[in-house]
């Protein structure tokens, strides 16, 4: 692969504290994103912000309103996160679509282009910049307009399954399985419009357990124990 979108989970980056960061994990990561940076493969992330804030489960705040706390979170997520890659030493990038100061630069392709180019881990933050959109759409999104070969999640949890692992001992988790499954039976892997955007736009993904050992070289190298999502 020459280029890829490493989606990472908010609450994965928070390990076991379950809130906020766990440096020992930021920095397990950022050691494996500069082994495959250096083996020549362009990186971009998105993160969630699950570690700081879930808007949806808020019964007292206006959608929108939680959605952009939600995007800020986000902004933090990838200015800490993007920090640590430095002093392991990565050069960095962050974008936003929306304008935030001196903290980061404003999306756009030909810049994030520009920098994957040059070798620096590229930094995708704030989502969309609208609500009713989740992280799940902002990674499909920008791995369309970079044109990554492929997205790769790195969750708590390590894959698909039929049904969830956490409620059902016996779940099947799928080594395979094609996007338009997913869709049509609705499994939940992410939102259904970022589901049906990359269907329609043939981008495949990986999903699979950030807490394994050098899940993300595993993964990047084809030897990934989670699940592959074909188009």
């Amino acid at each position: 692969m020459k280029r890829v979108l490493l989606k990472l989970s908010g609450e994965a980056l928070a390990g076991d504290k379950k809130f906020g960061f766990d440096e020992p994990t930021v920095t397990a990561v950022a050691e494996q994103v500069k082994k495959i940076t250096d083996s020549g493969v362009e990186t971009a992330i998105v993160i969630g912000g699950g570690n700081f804030w879930r808007g949806r489960t808020s019964e007292t705040i206006d959608r929108t309103k939680a959605d952009q706390i939600g995007m800020l979170a986000t902004v933090m997520n990838c200015i800490y996160v993007s920090e640590i890659f430095r002093f392991v030493g990565m050069g960095t990038e962050i974008f936003t679509p929306f304008q935030c100061a001196a903290f980061t630069e404003l999306f756009s392709k030909d810049k994030a282009l520009v920098a994957l180019d040059a070798g620096k881990v590229v930094f995708f933050a704030g989502g969309i910049g609208h609500p009713y959109f989740s992280t799940d759409m902002g990674t499909v999104l920008r791995a369309i307009e970079i044109e990554a070969d492929m997205i790769l999640s790195a969750r708590a949890v390590d894959g698909v399954y039929d049904s969830d692992p956490k409620l059902n001992k016996n779940a099947k988790k799928y080594a395979t399985i094609p996007i338009k499954e997913v869709v049509d039976r609705k499994l939940g892997v992410m939102d259904l419009a970022a589901a049906v955007l990359c269907m329609e736009n043939k981008m495949p993904m990986t999903i699979f357990g950030l807490n394994e050992e050098n899940s993300i070289i595993n993964t990047v190298e084809g030897r990934s124990n989670g699940t592959i999502i074909t188009v």
